[in-house]
């Protein structure tokens, strides 16, 4: 079943945003210059993992192509249009559809607290 919109429910124009990335954050490339974001595995369950099952503290999120070309793009001034017009042009068709799917990665991204939106208006 779909859960349906509130009529007063503003839209969010995703292409409008400047995204930016989490300062908590660190990224390197690996051989095959693919971005690996390294997160720190932070609150008192992971504390206990790491002391009793000796778990990572750190967890190492390793990015796809496309999401390794748009990564180093996320600077705080680029909006989603400007860094969507670049994908574009480094992968052309490859890159189809566009804005569905770069929309859907800055979504995931943000839900992870990887990346948050400068222009963005808390509610």
């Amino acid at each position: 079943m779909k859960t349906m919109k509130k009529k007063n429910e503003p839209q969010i124009n995703y292409l409008d945003l400047i995204p930016e990335h989490s300062p908590e954050l660190e990224w390197s490339r690996d051989l095959k210059n693919r971005v690996i974001i390294k997160v720190e595995n932070r609150g008192w369950f992971h504390t206990i993992a790491q002391k009793l099952f000796n778990k990572p503290r750190y967890t190492k999120v390793h990015l796809d192509v496309n999401g390794s070309f748009i990564w180093p793009q996320i600077d705080g001034k680029k909006t989603v249009a400007d860094i969507a017009a670049l994908v574009h042009e480094e992968f052309g068709e490859k890159a189809e559809p566009l804005y569905p799917r770069i929309i859907r990665y800055f979504q995931i991204m943000e839900s992870y607290y990887f990346i948050k939106f400068v222009n963005r208006s808390e509610k």
